[in-house]
């Protein structure tokens, strides 16, 4: 590597590196062409073209990340996994790399860590009454709290911002993370190694060995692991944790079919909140619509046509997408009674339903249609991440 050509790569990976940051993207995408490197942002969920690296200095630019990730910049056969850290603009950017073996050379990734999960409490996108429960919730000393959705659903975000609500003076709060996100002050965090043993399971057993009052399990994603976690909140745990469900039914559903018996999750199970984020409308170049047909949730008609509605358009300010930051959409559940005796009873899918409409929870699809009655997001947005 030459010094002009090395000294080069250091001025184009932080200047992708700084344009990443001002569009608040979450990840990087390095990815060789026969005549280019190309370079694409994630930002608010979706893929977004930059400007690409010239074939010249691309191998340049490859090796910077890999040497300041610790990769063996030989081996180019076999994905790898670092991390680094970089200033462009004075503050540290913490960043997970990963390369990935392609046709064409090697892909990299890099996910922005820096602050990205950490968003307040008041700004996930749950409504006053919902935020007062939620409150009281973690306030309690033991119960279970679970986050369901797909990747990417802002999940693990929403329960950094509940530990953030923890008095963690007065609290041991312990995490078992896969992989660590963001490192929050004042609480134990951990991270899986499966390769050595360190399941989320064996992780779970070793945490209730160090005096917790608060646990953070990442994700449920066996019977064990569910089976210890529901355990340890009937016997004064506040547990935290995820499942990759795609509403608050399925939760409940899956937790019983995991093989945990169903009257340990309905005592210990207190809310399930299921999300999606959605892109919200760029305030800078939004348009108005009118509704050409009524807005409805099952028989309930949640907007009539002819209402008008905002649509994207696309500015700079957004980079041409329209869009502008996300906000979530929740289908919130606070486990009662009614609700515990269709757990303990095995109940399907459909009775669950009936119950929660009963209740008047709105279902995702309902409480994203009403964040277009808001101005916030489009239809188009609600309909994409909820069917």
């Amino acid at each position: 590597m030459t010094e002009g050509l090395e000294q080069g790569a250091v001025i184009v990976l932080d200047e992708i590196l700084r344009r990443a940051v001002r569009a608040h993207a979450s990840d990087i995408h390095l990815e060789p062409k026969r005549d280019r490197l190309n370079v694409r942002f994630r930002v608010d969920g979706e893929m977004v073209e930059q400007q690409s690296v010239p074939l010249e200095i691309a191998p340049e630019v490859v090796s910077r990340v890999k040497v300041l990730a610790r990769m063996d910049i030989a081996e180019r056969r076999l994905p790898q996994d670092g991390q680094l850290s970089l200033a462009p603009e004075g503050s540290t950017v913490h960043l997970r790399a990963s390369s990935f073996p392609s046709s064409q050379g090697e892909k990299l990734v890099l996910r922005i860590l820096s602050g990205q999960s950490l968003i307040a409490f008041e700004k996930l996108g749950l409504d006053a009454p919902m935020q007062a429960i939620v409150r009281e919730l973690v306030s309690r000393p033991q119960g279970f709290m679970v986050t369901s959705g797909p990747t990417g659903a802002g999940k693990t975000s929403t329960l950094y911002s509940f530990l953030r609500l923890i008095d963690t003076r007065s609290s041991n709060v312990v995490t078992l993370e896969d992989p660590i996100e963001v490192e929050l002050p004042q609480i134990t965090q951990g991270q899986t190694n499966v390769k050595a043993g360190f399941t989320f399971a064996t992780g779970l057993r070793a945490i209730l060995r160090q005096d917790p009052d608060v646990i953070m399990v990442g994700e449920i994603r066996d019977a064990e692991t569910a089976g210890i976690a529901l355990q340890a909140s009937l016997t004064g745990h506040l547990v935290l944790s995820t499942l990759h469900t795609s509403d608050a039914v399925e939760t409940a559903v899956r937790l019983v079919d995991l093989g945990v018996e169903p009257w340990i999750v309905a005592n210990a199970l207190t809310a399930i909140l299921a999300q999606r984020l959605v892109r919200v409308v760029c305030k800078s170049c939004q348009e108005t619509a009118v509704l050409e047909n009524d807005l409805v949730d099952g028989d309930e008609v949640i907007l009539e046509k002819g209402s008008k509605v905002v649509r994207p358009k696309g500015c700079q300010v957004c980079m041409r997408t329209g869009y502008k930051g996300r906000t979530g959409i929740f289908e919130a559940v606070i486990v009662d009674d009614d609700m515990r005796e269709l757990i303990k009873h095995k109940a399907s899918p459909r009775e669950y339903r009936m119950q929660l409409r009963k209740r008047g929870i709105p279902s995702l699809r309902r409480a994203g249609m009403l964040r277009v009655k808001e101005g916030i997001t489009t239809v188009d947005e609600v309909v994409r991440v909820t069917t």
